[in-house]
């Protein structure tokens, strides 16, 4: 069923699409994209897809807006040829954080997004950790929601800590349901940083719900922005007498002076997916950073979907042998 496929990469996953196919087997679908003078955006696949299930690959990183331009425009190019299937691999799903009204007059873009993906005419959405699960009833089709964690999980697990000297940490409430994940693959007991955050991207961490105390803690997330909340709660972590803190987050948006603050942190190690590329540039700022790369994963979840199995099955691969 694989040779039937085609993957296309869009500008801002080219380097996870060529590892995807590698794993796969096939070679990258040819596809060029024009940005004009004025902003407008075309697309054009280099090879037939009638007929055929075909799969584009693209993180809604920055630029956020054009990157998704870039998916719906290829959307519909493929769906004018006659594609059998489109299916849409966005890694990182841009505006998830917008995912419900904060307060009057406030937009659901996440669910715009949604509809943007299916009116012109995605047949399927696979993702890594969505910012909040729920998003998924916010579309009207199949939409495979992988995590990371499992793969967080086994990369710690290979550091063989003292069991009883780990303990996994949630940066706050709404991330506890994750954390516990990681905690019950590494066997550890959970902790809550209990934080308030008066405006975006600043946080006025509090205290924290369980026992840090000469623990090497492992606080995990979806996204990592600015990294001011969540050095801000590895600090208090620190201060309640925490042995060693490491981080392990899915997206690394790392906007503005993010590296650099993550550099002068407490943290020890920053472990992230390559579900949005890090570039050069930014990596030489900062020794703590290990990228982990998801193309298996993703890889694996194609191949299921091409021959009608589980995607569950894809966690297989970290579990001990």
């Amino acid at each position: 069923m694989i040779k039937e496929t085609v993957v296309f990469a869009l500008t801002s996953s080219i380097e996870l699409a060529k590892s995807i196919v590698k794993d796969l087997g096939i070679p990258l679908g040819k596809v060029e994209v024009h940005h004009f003078a004025d902003g407008e955006i075309l697309v054009e696949p280099q090879e037939t897809v009638r007929g055929r299930s075909v799969y584009i690959i693209q993180s809604t990183c920055t630029p956020v807006t054009e990157s998704l331009m870039e998916v719906l425009v290829c959307i519909d190019a493929c769906k004018r040829a006659s594609a059998g299937e489109i299916n849409v691999v966005m890694p990182y799903y841009g505006y998830a954080r917008q995912d419900r009204k904060a307060k009057a007059h406030q937009p659901i873009t996440a669910k715009l997004v949604a509809d943007l993906l299916s009116t012109a005419g995605a047949d399927r959405v696979i993702t890594v950790d969505l910012h909040a699960t729920q998003i998924q009833g916010f579309f009207n089709i199949p939409i495979d929601d992988l995590t990371a964690v499992p793969m967080i999980g086994y990369y710690f697990k290979k550091k063989n800590f003292p069991t009883d000297e780990v303990c996994v940490v949630s940066p706050d409430h709404g991330g506890a349901t994750r954390a516990r994940k990681l905690a019950e693959i590494l066997d550890a007991p959970l902790a809550i940083i209990d934080k308030r955050r008066p405006k975006p991207n600043m946080v006025e961490a509090q205290n924290v719900v369980g026992d840090v105390e000469k623990k090497i803690c492992i606080v995990v997330d979806d996204i990592c922005d600015t990294a001011g909340s969540l050095c801000a709660g590895c600090q208090i972590l620190q201060d309640h007498g925490a042995k060693e803190i490491y981080a392990a987050v899915t997206h690394g948006v790392f906007s503005h002076d993010a590296i650099n603050t993550i550099e002068h942190s407490v943290i020890k190690e920053m472990v992230i997916s390559d579900t949005i590329p890090l570039p050069p540039e930014k990596a030489a700022q900062s020794s703590k950073i290990t990228v982990l790369c998801i193309a298996d994963m993703i890889a694996k979840t194609i191949e299921a979907i091409e021959n009608h199995d589980s995607v569950s099955r894809v966690y297989d691969m970290y579990q001990p042998h």
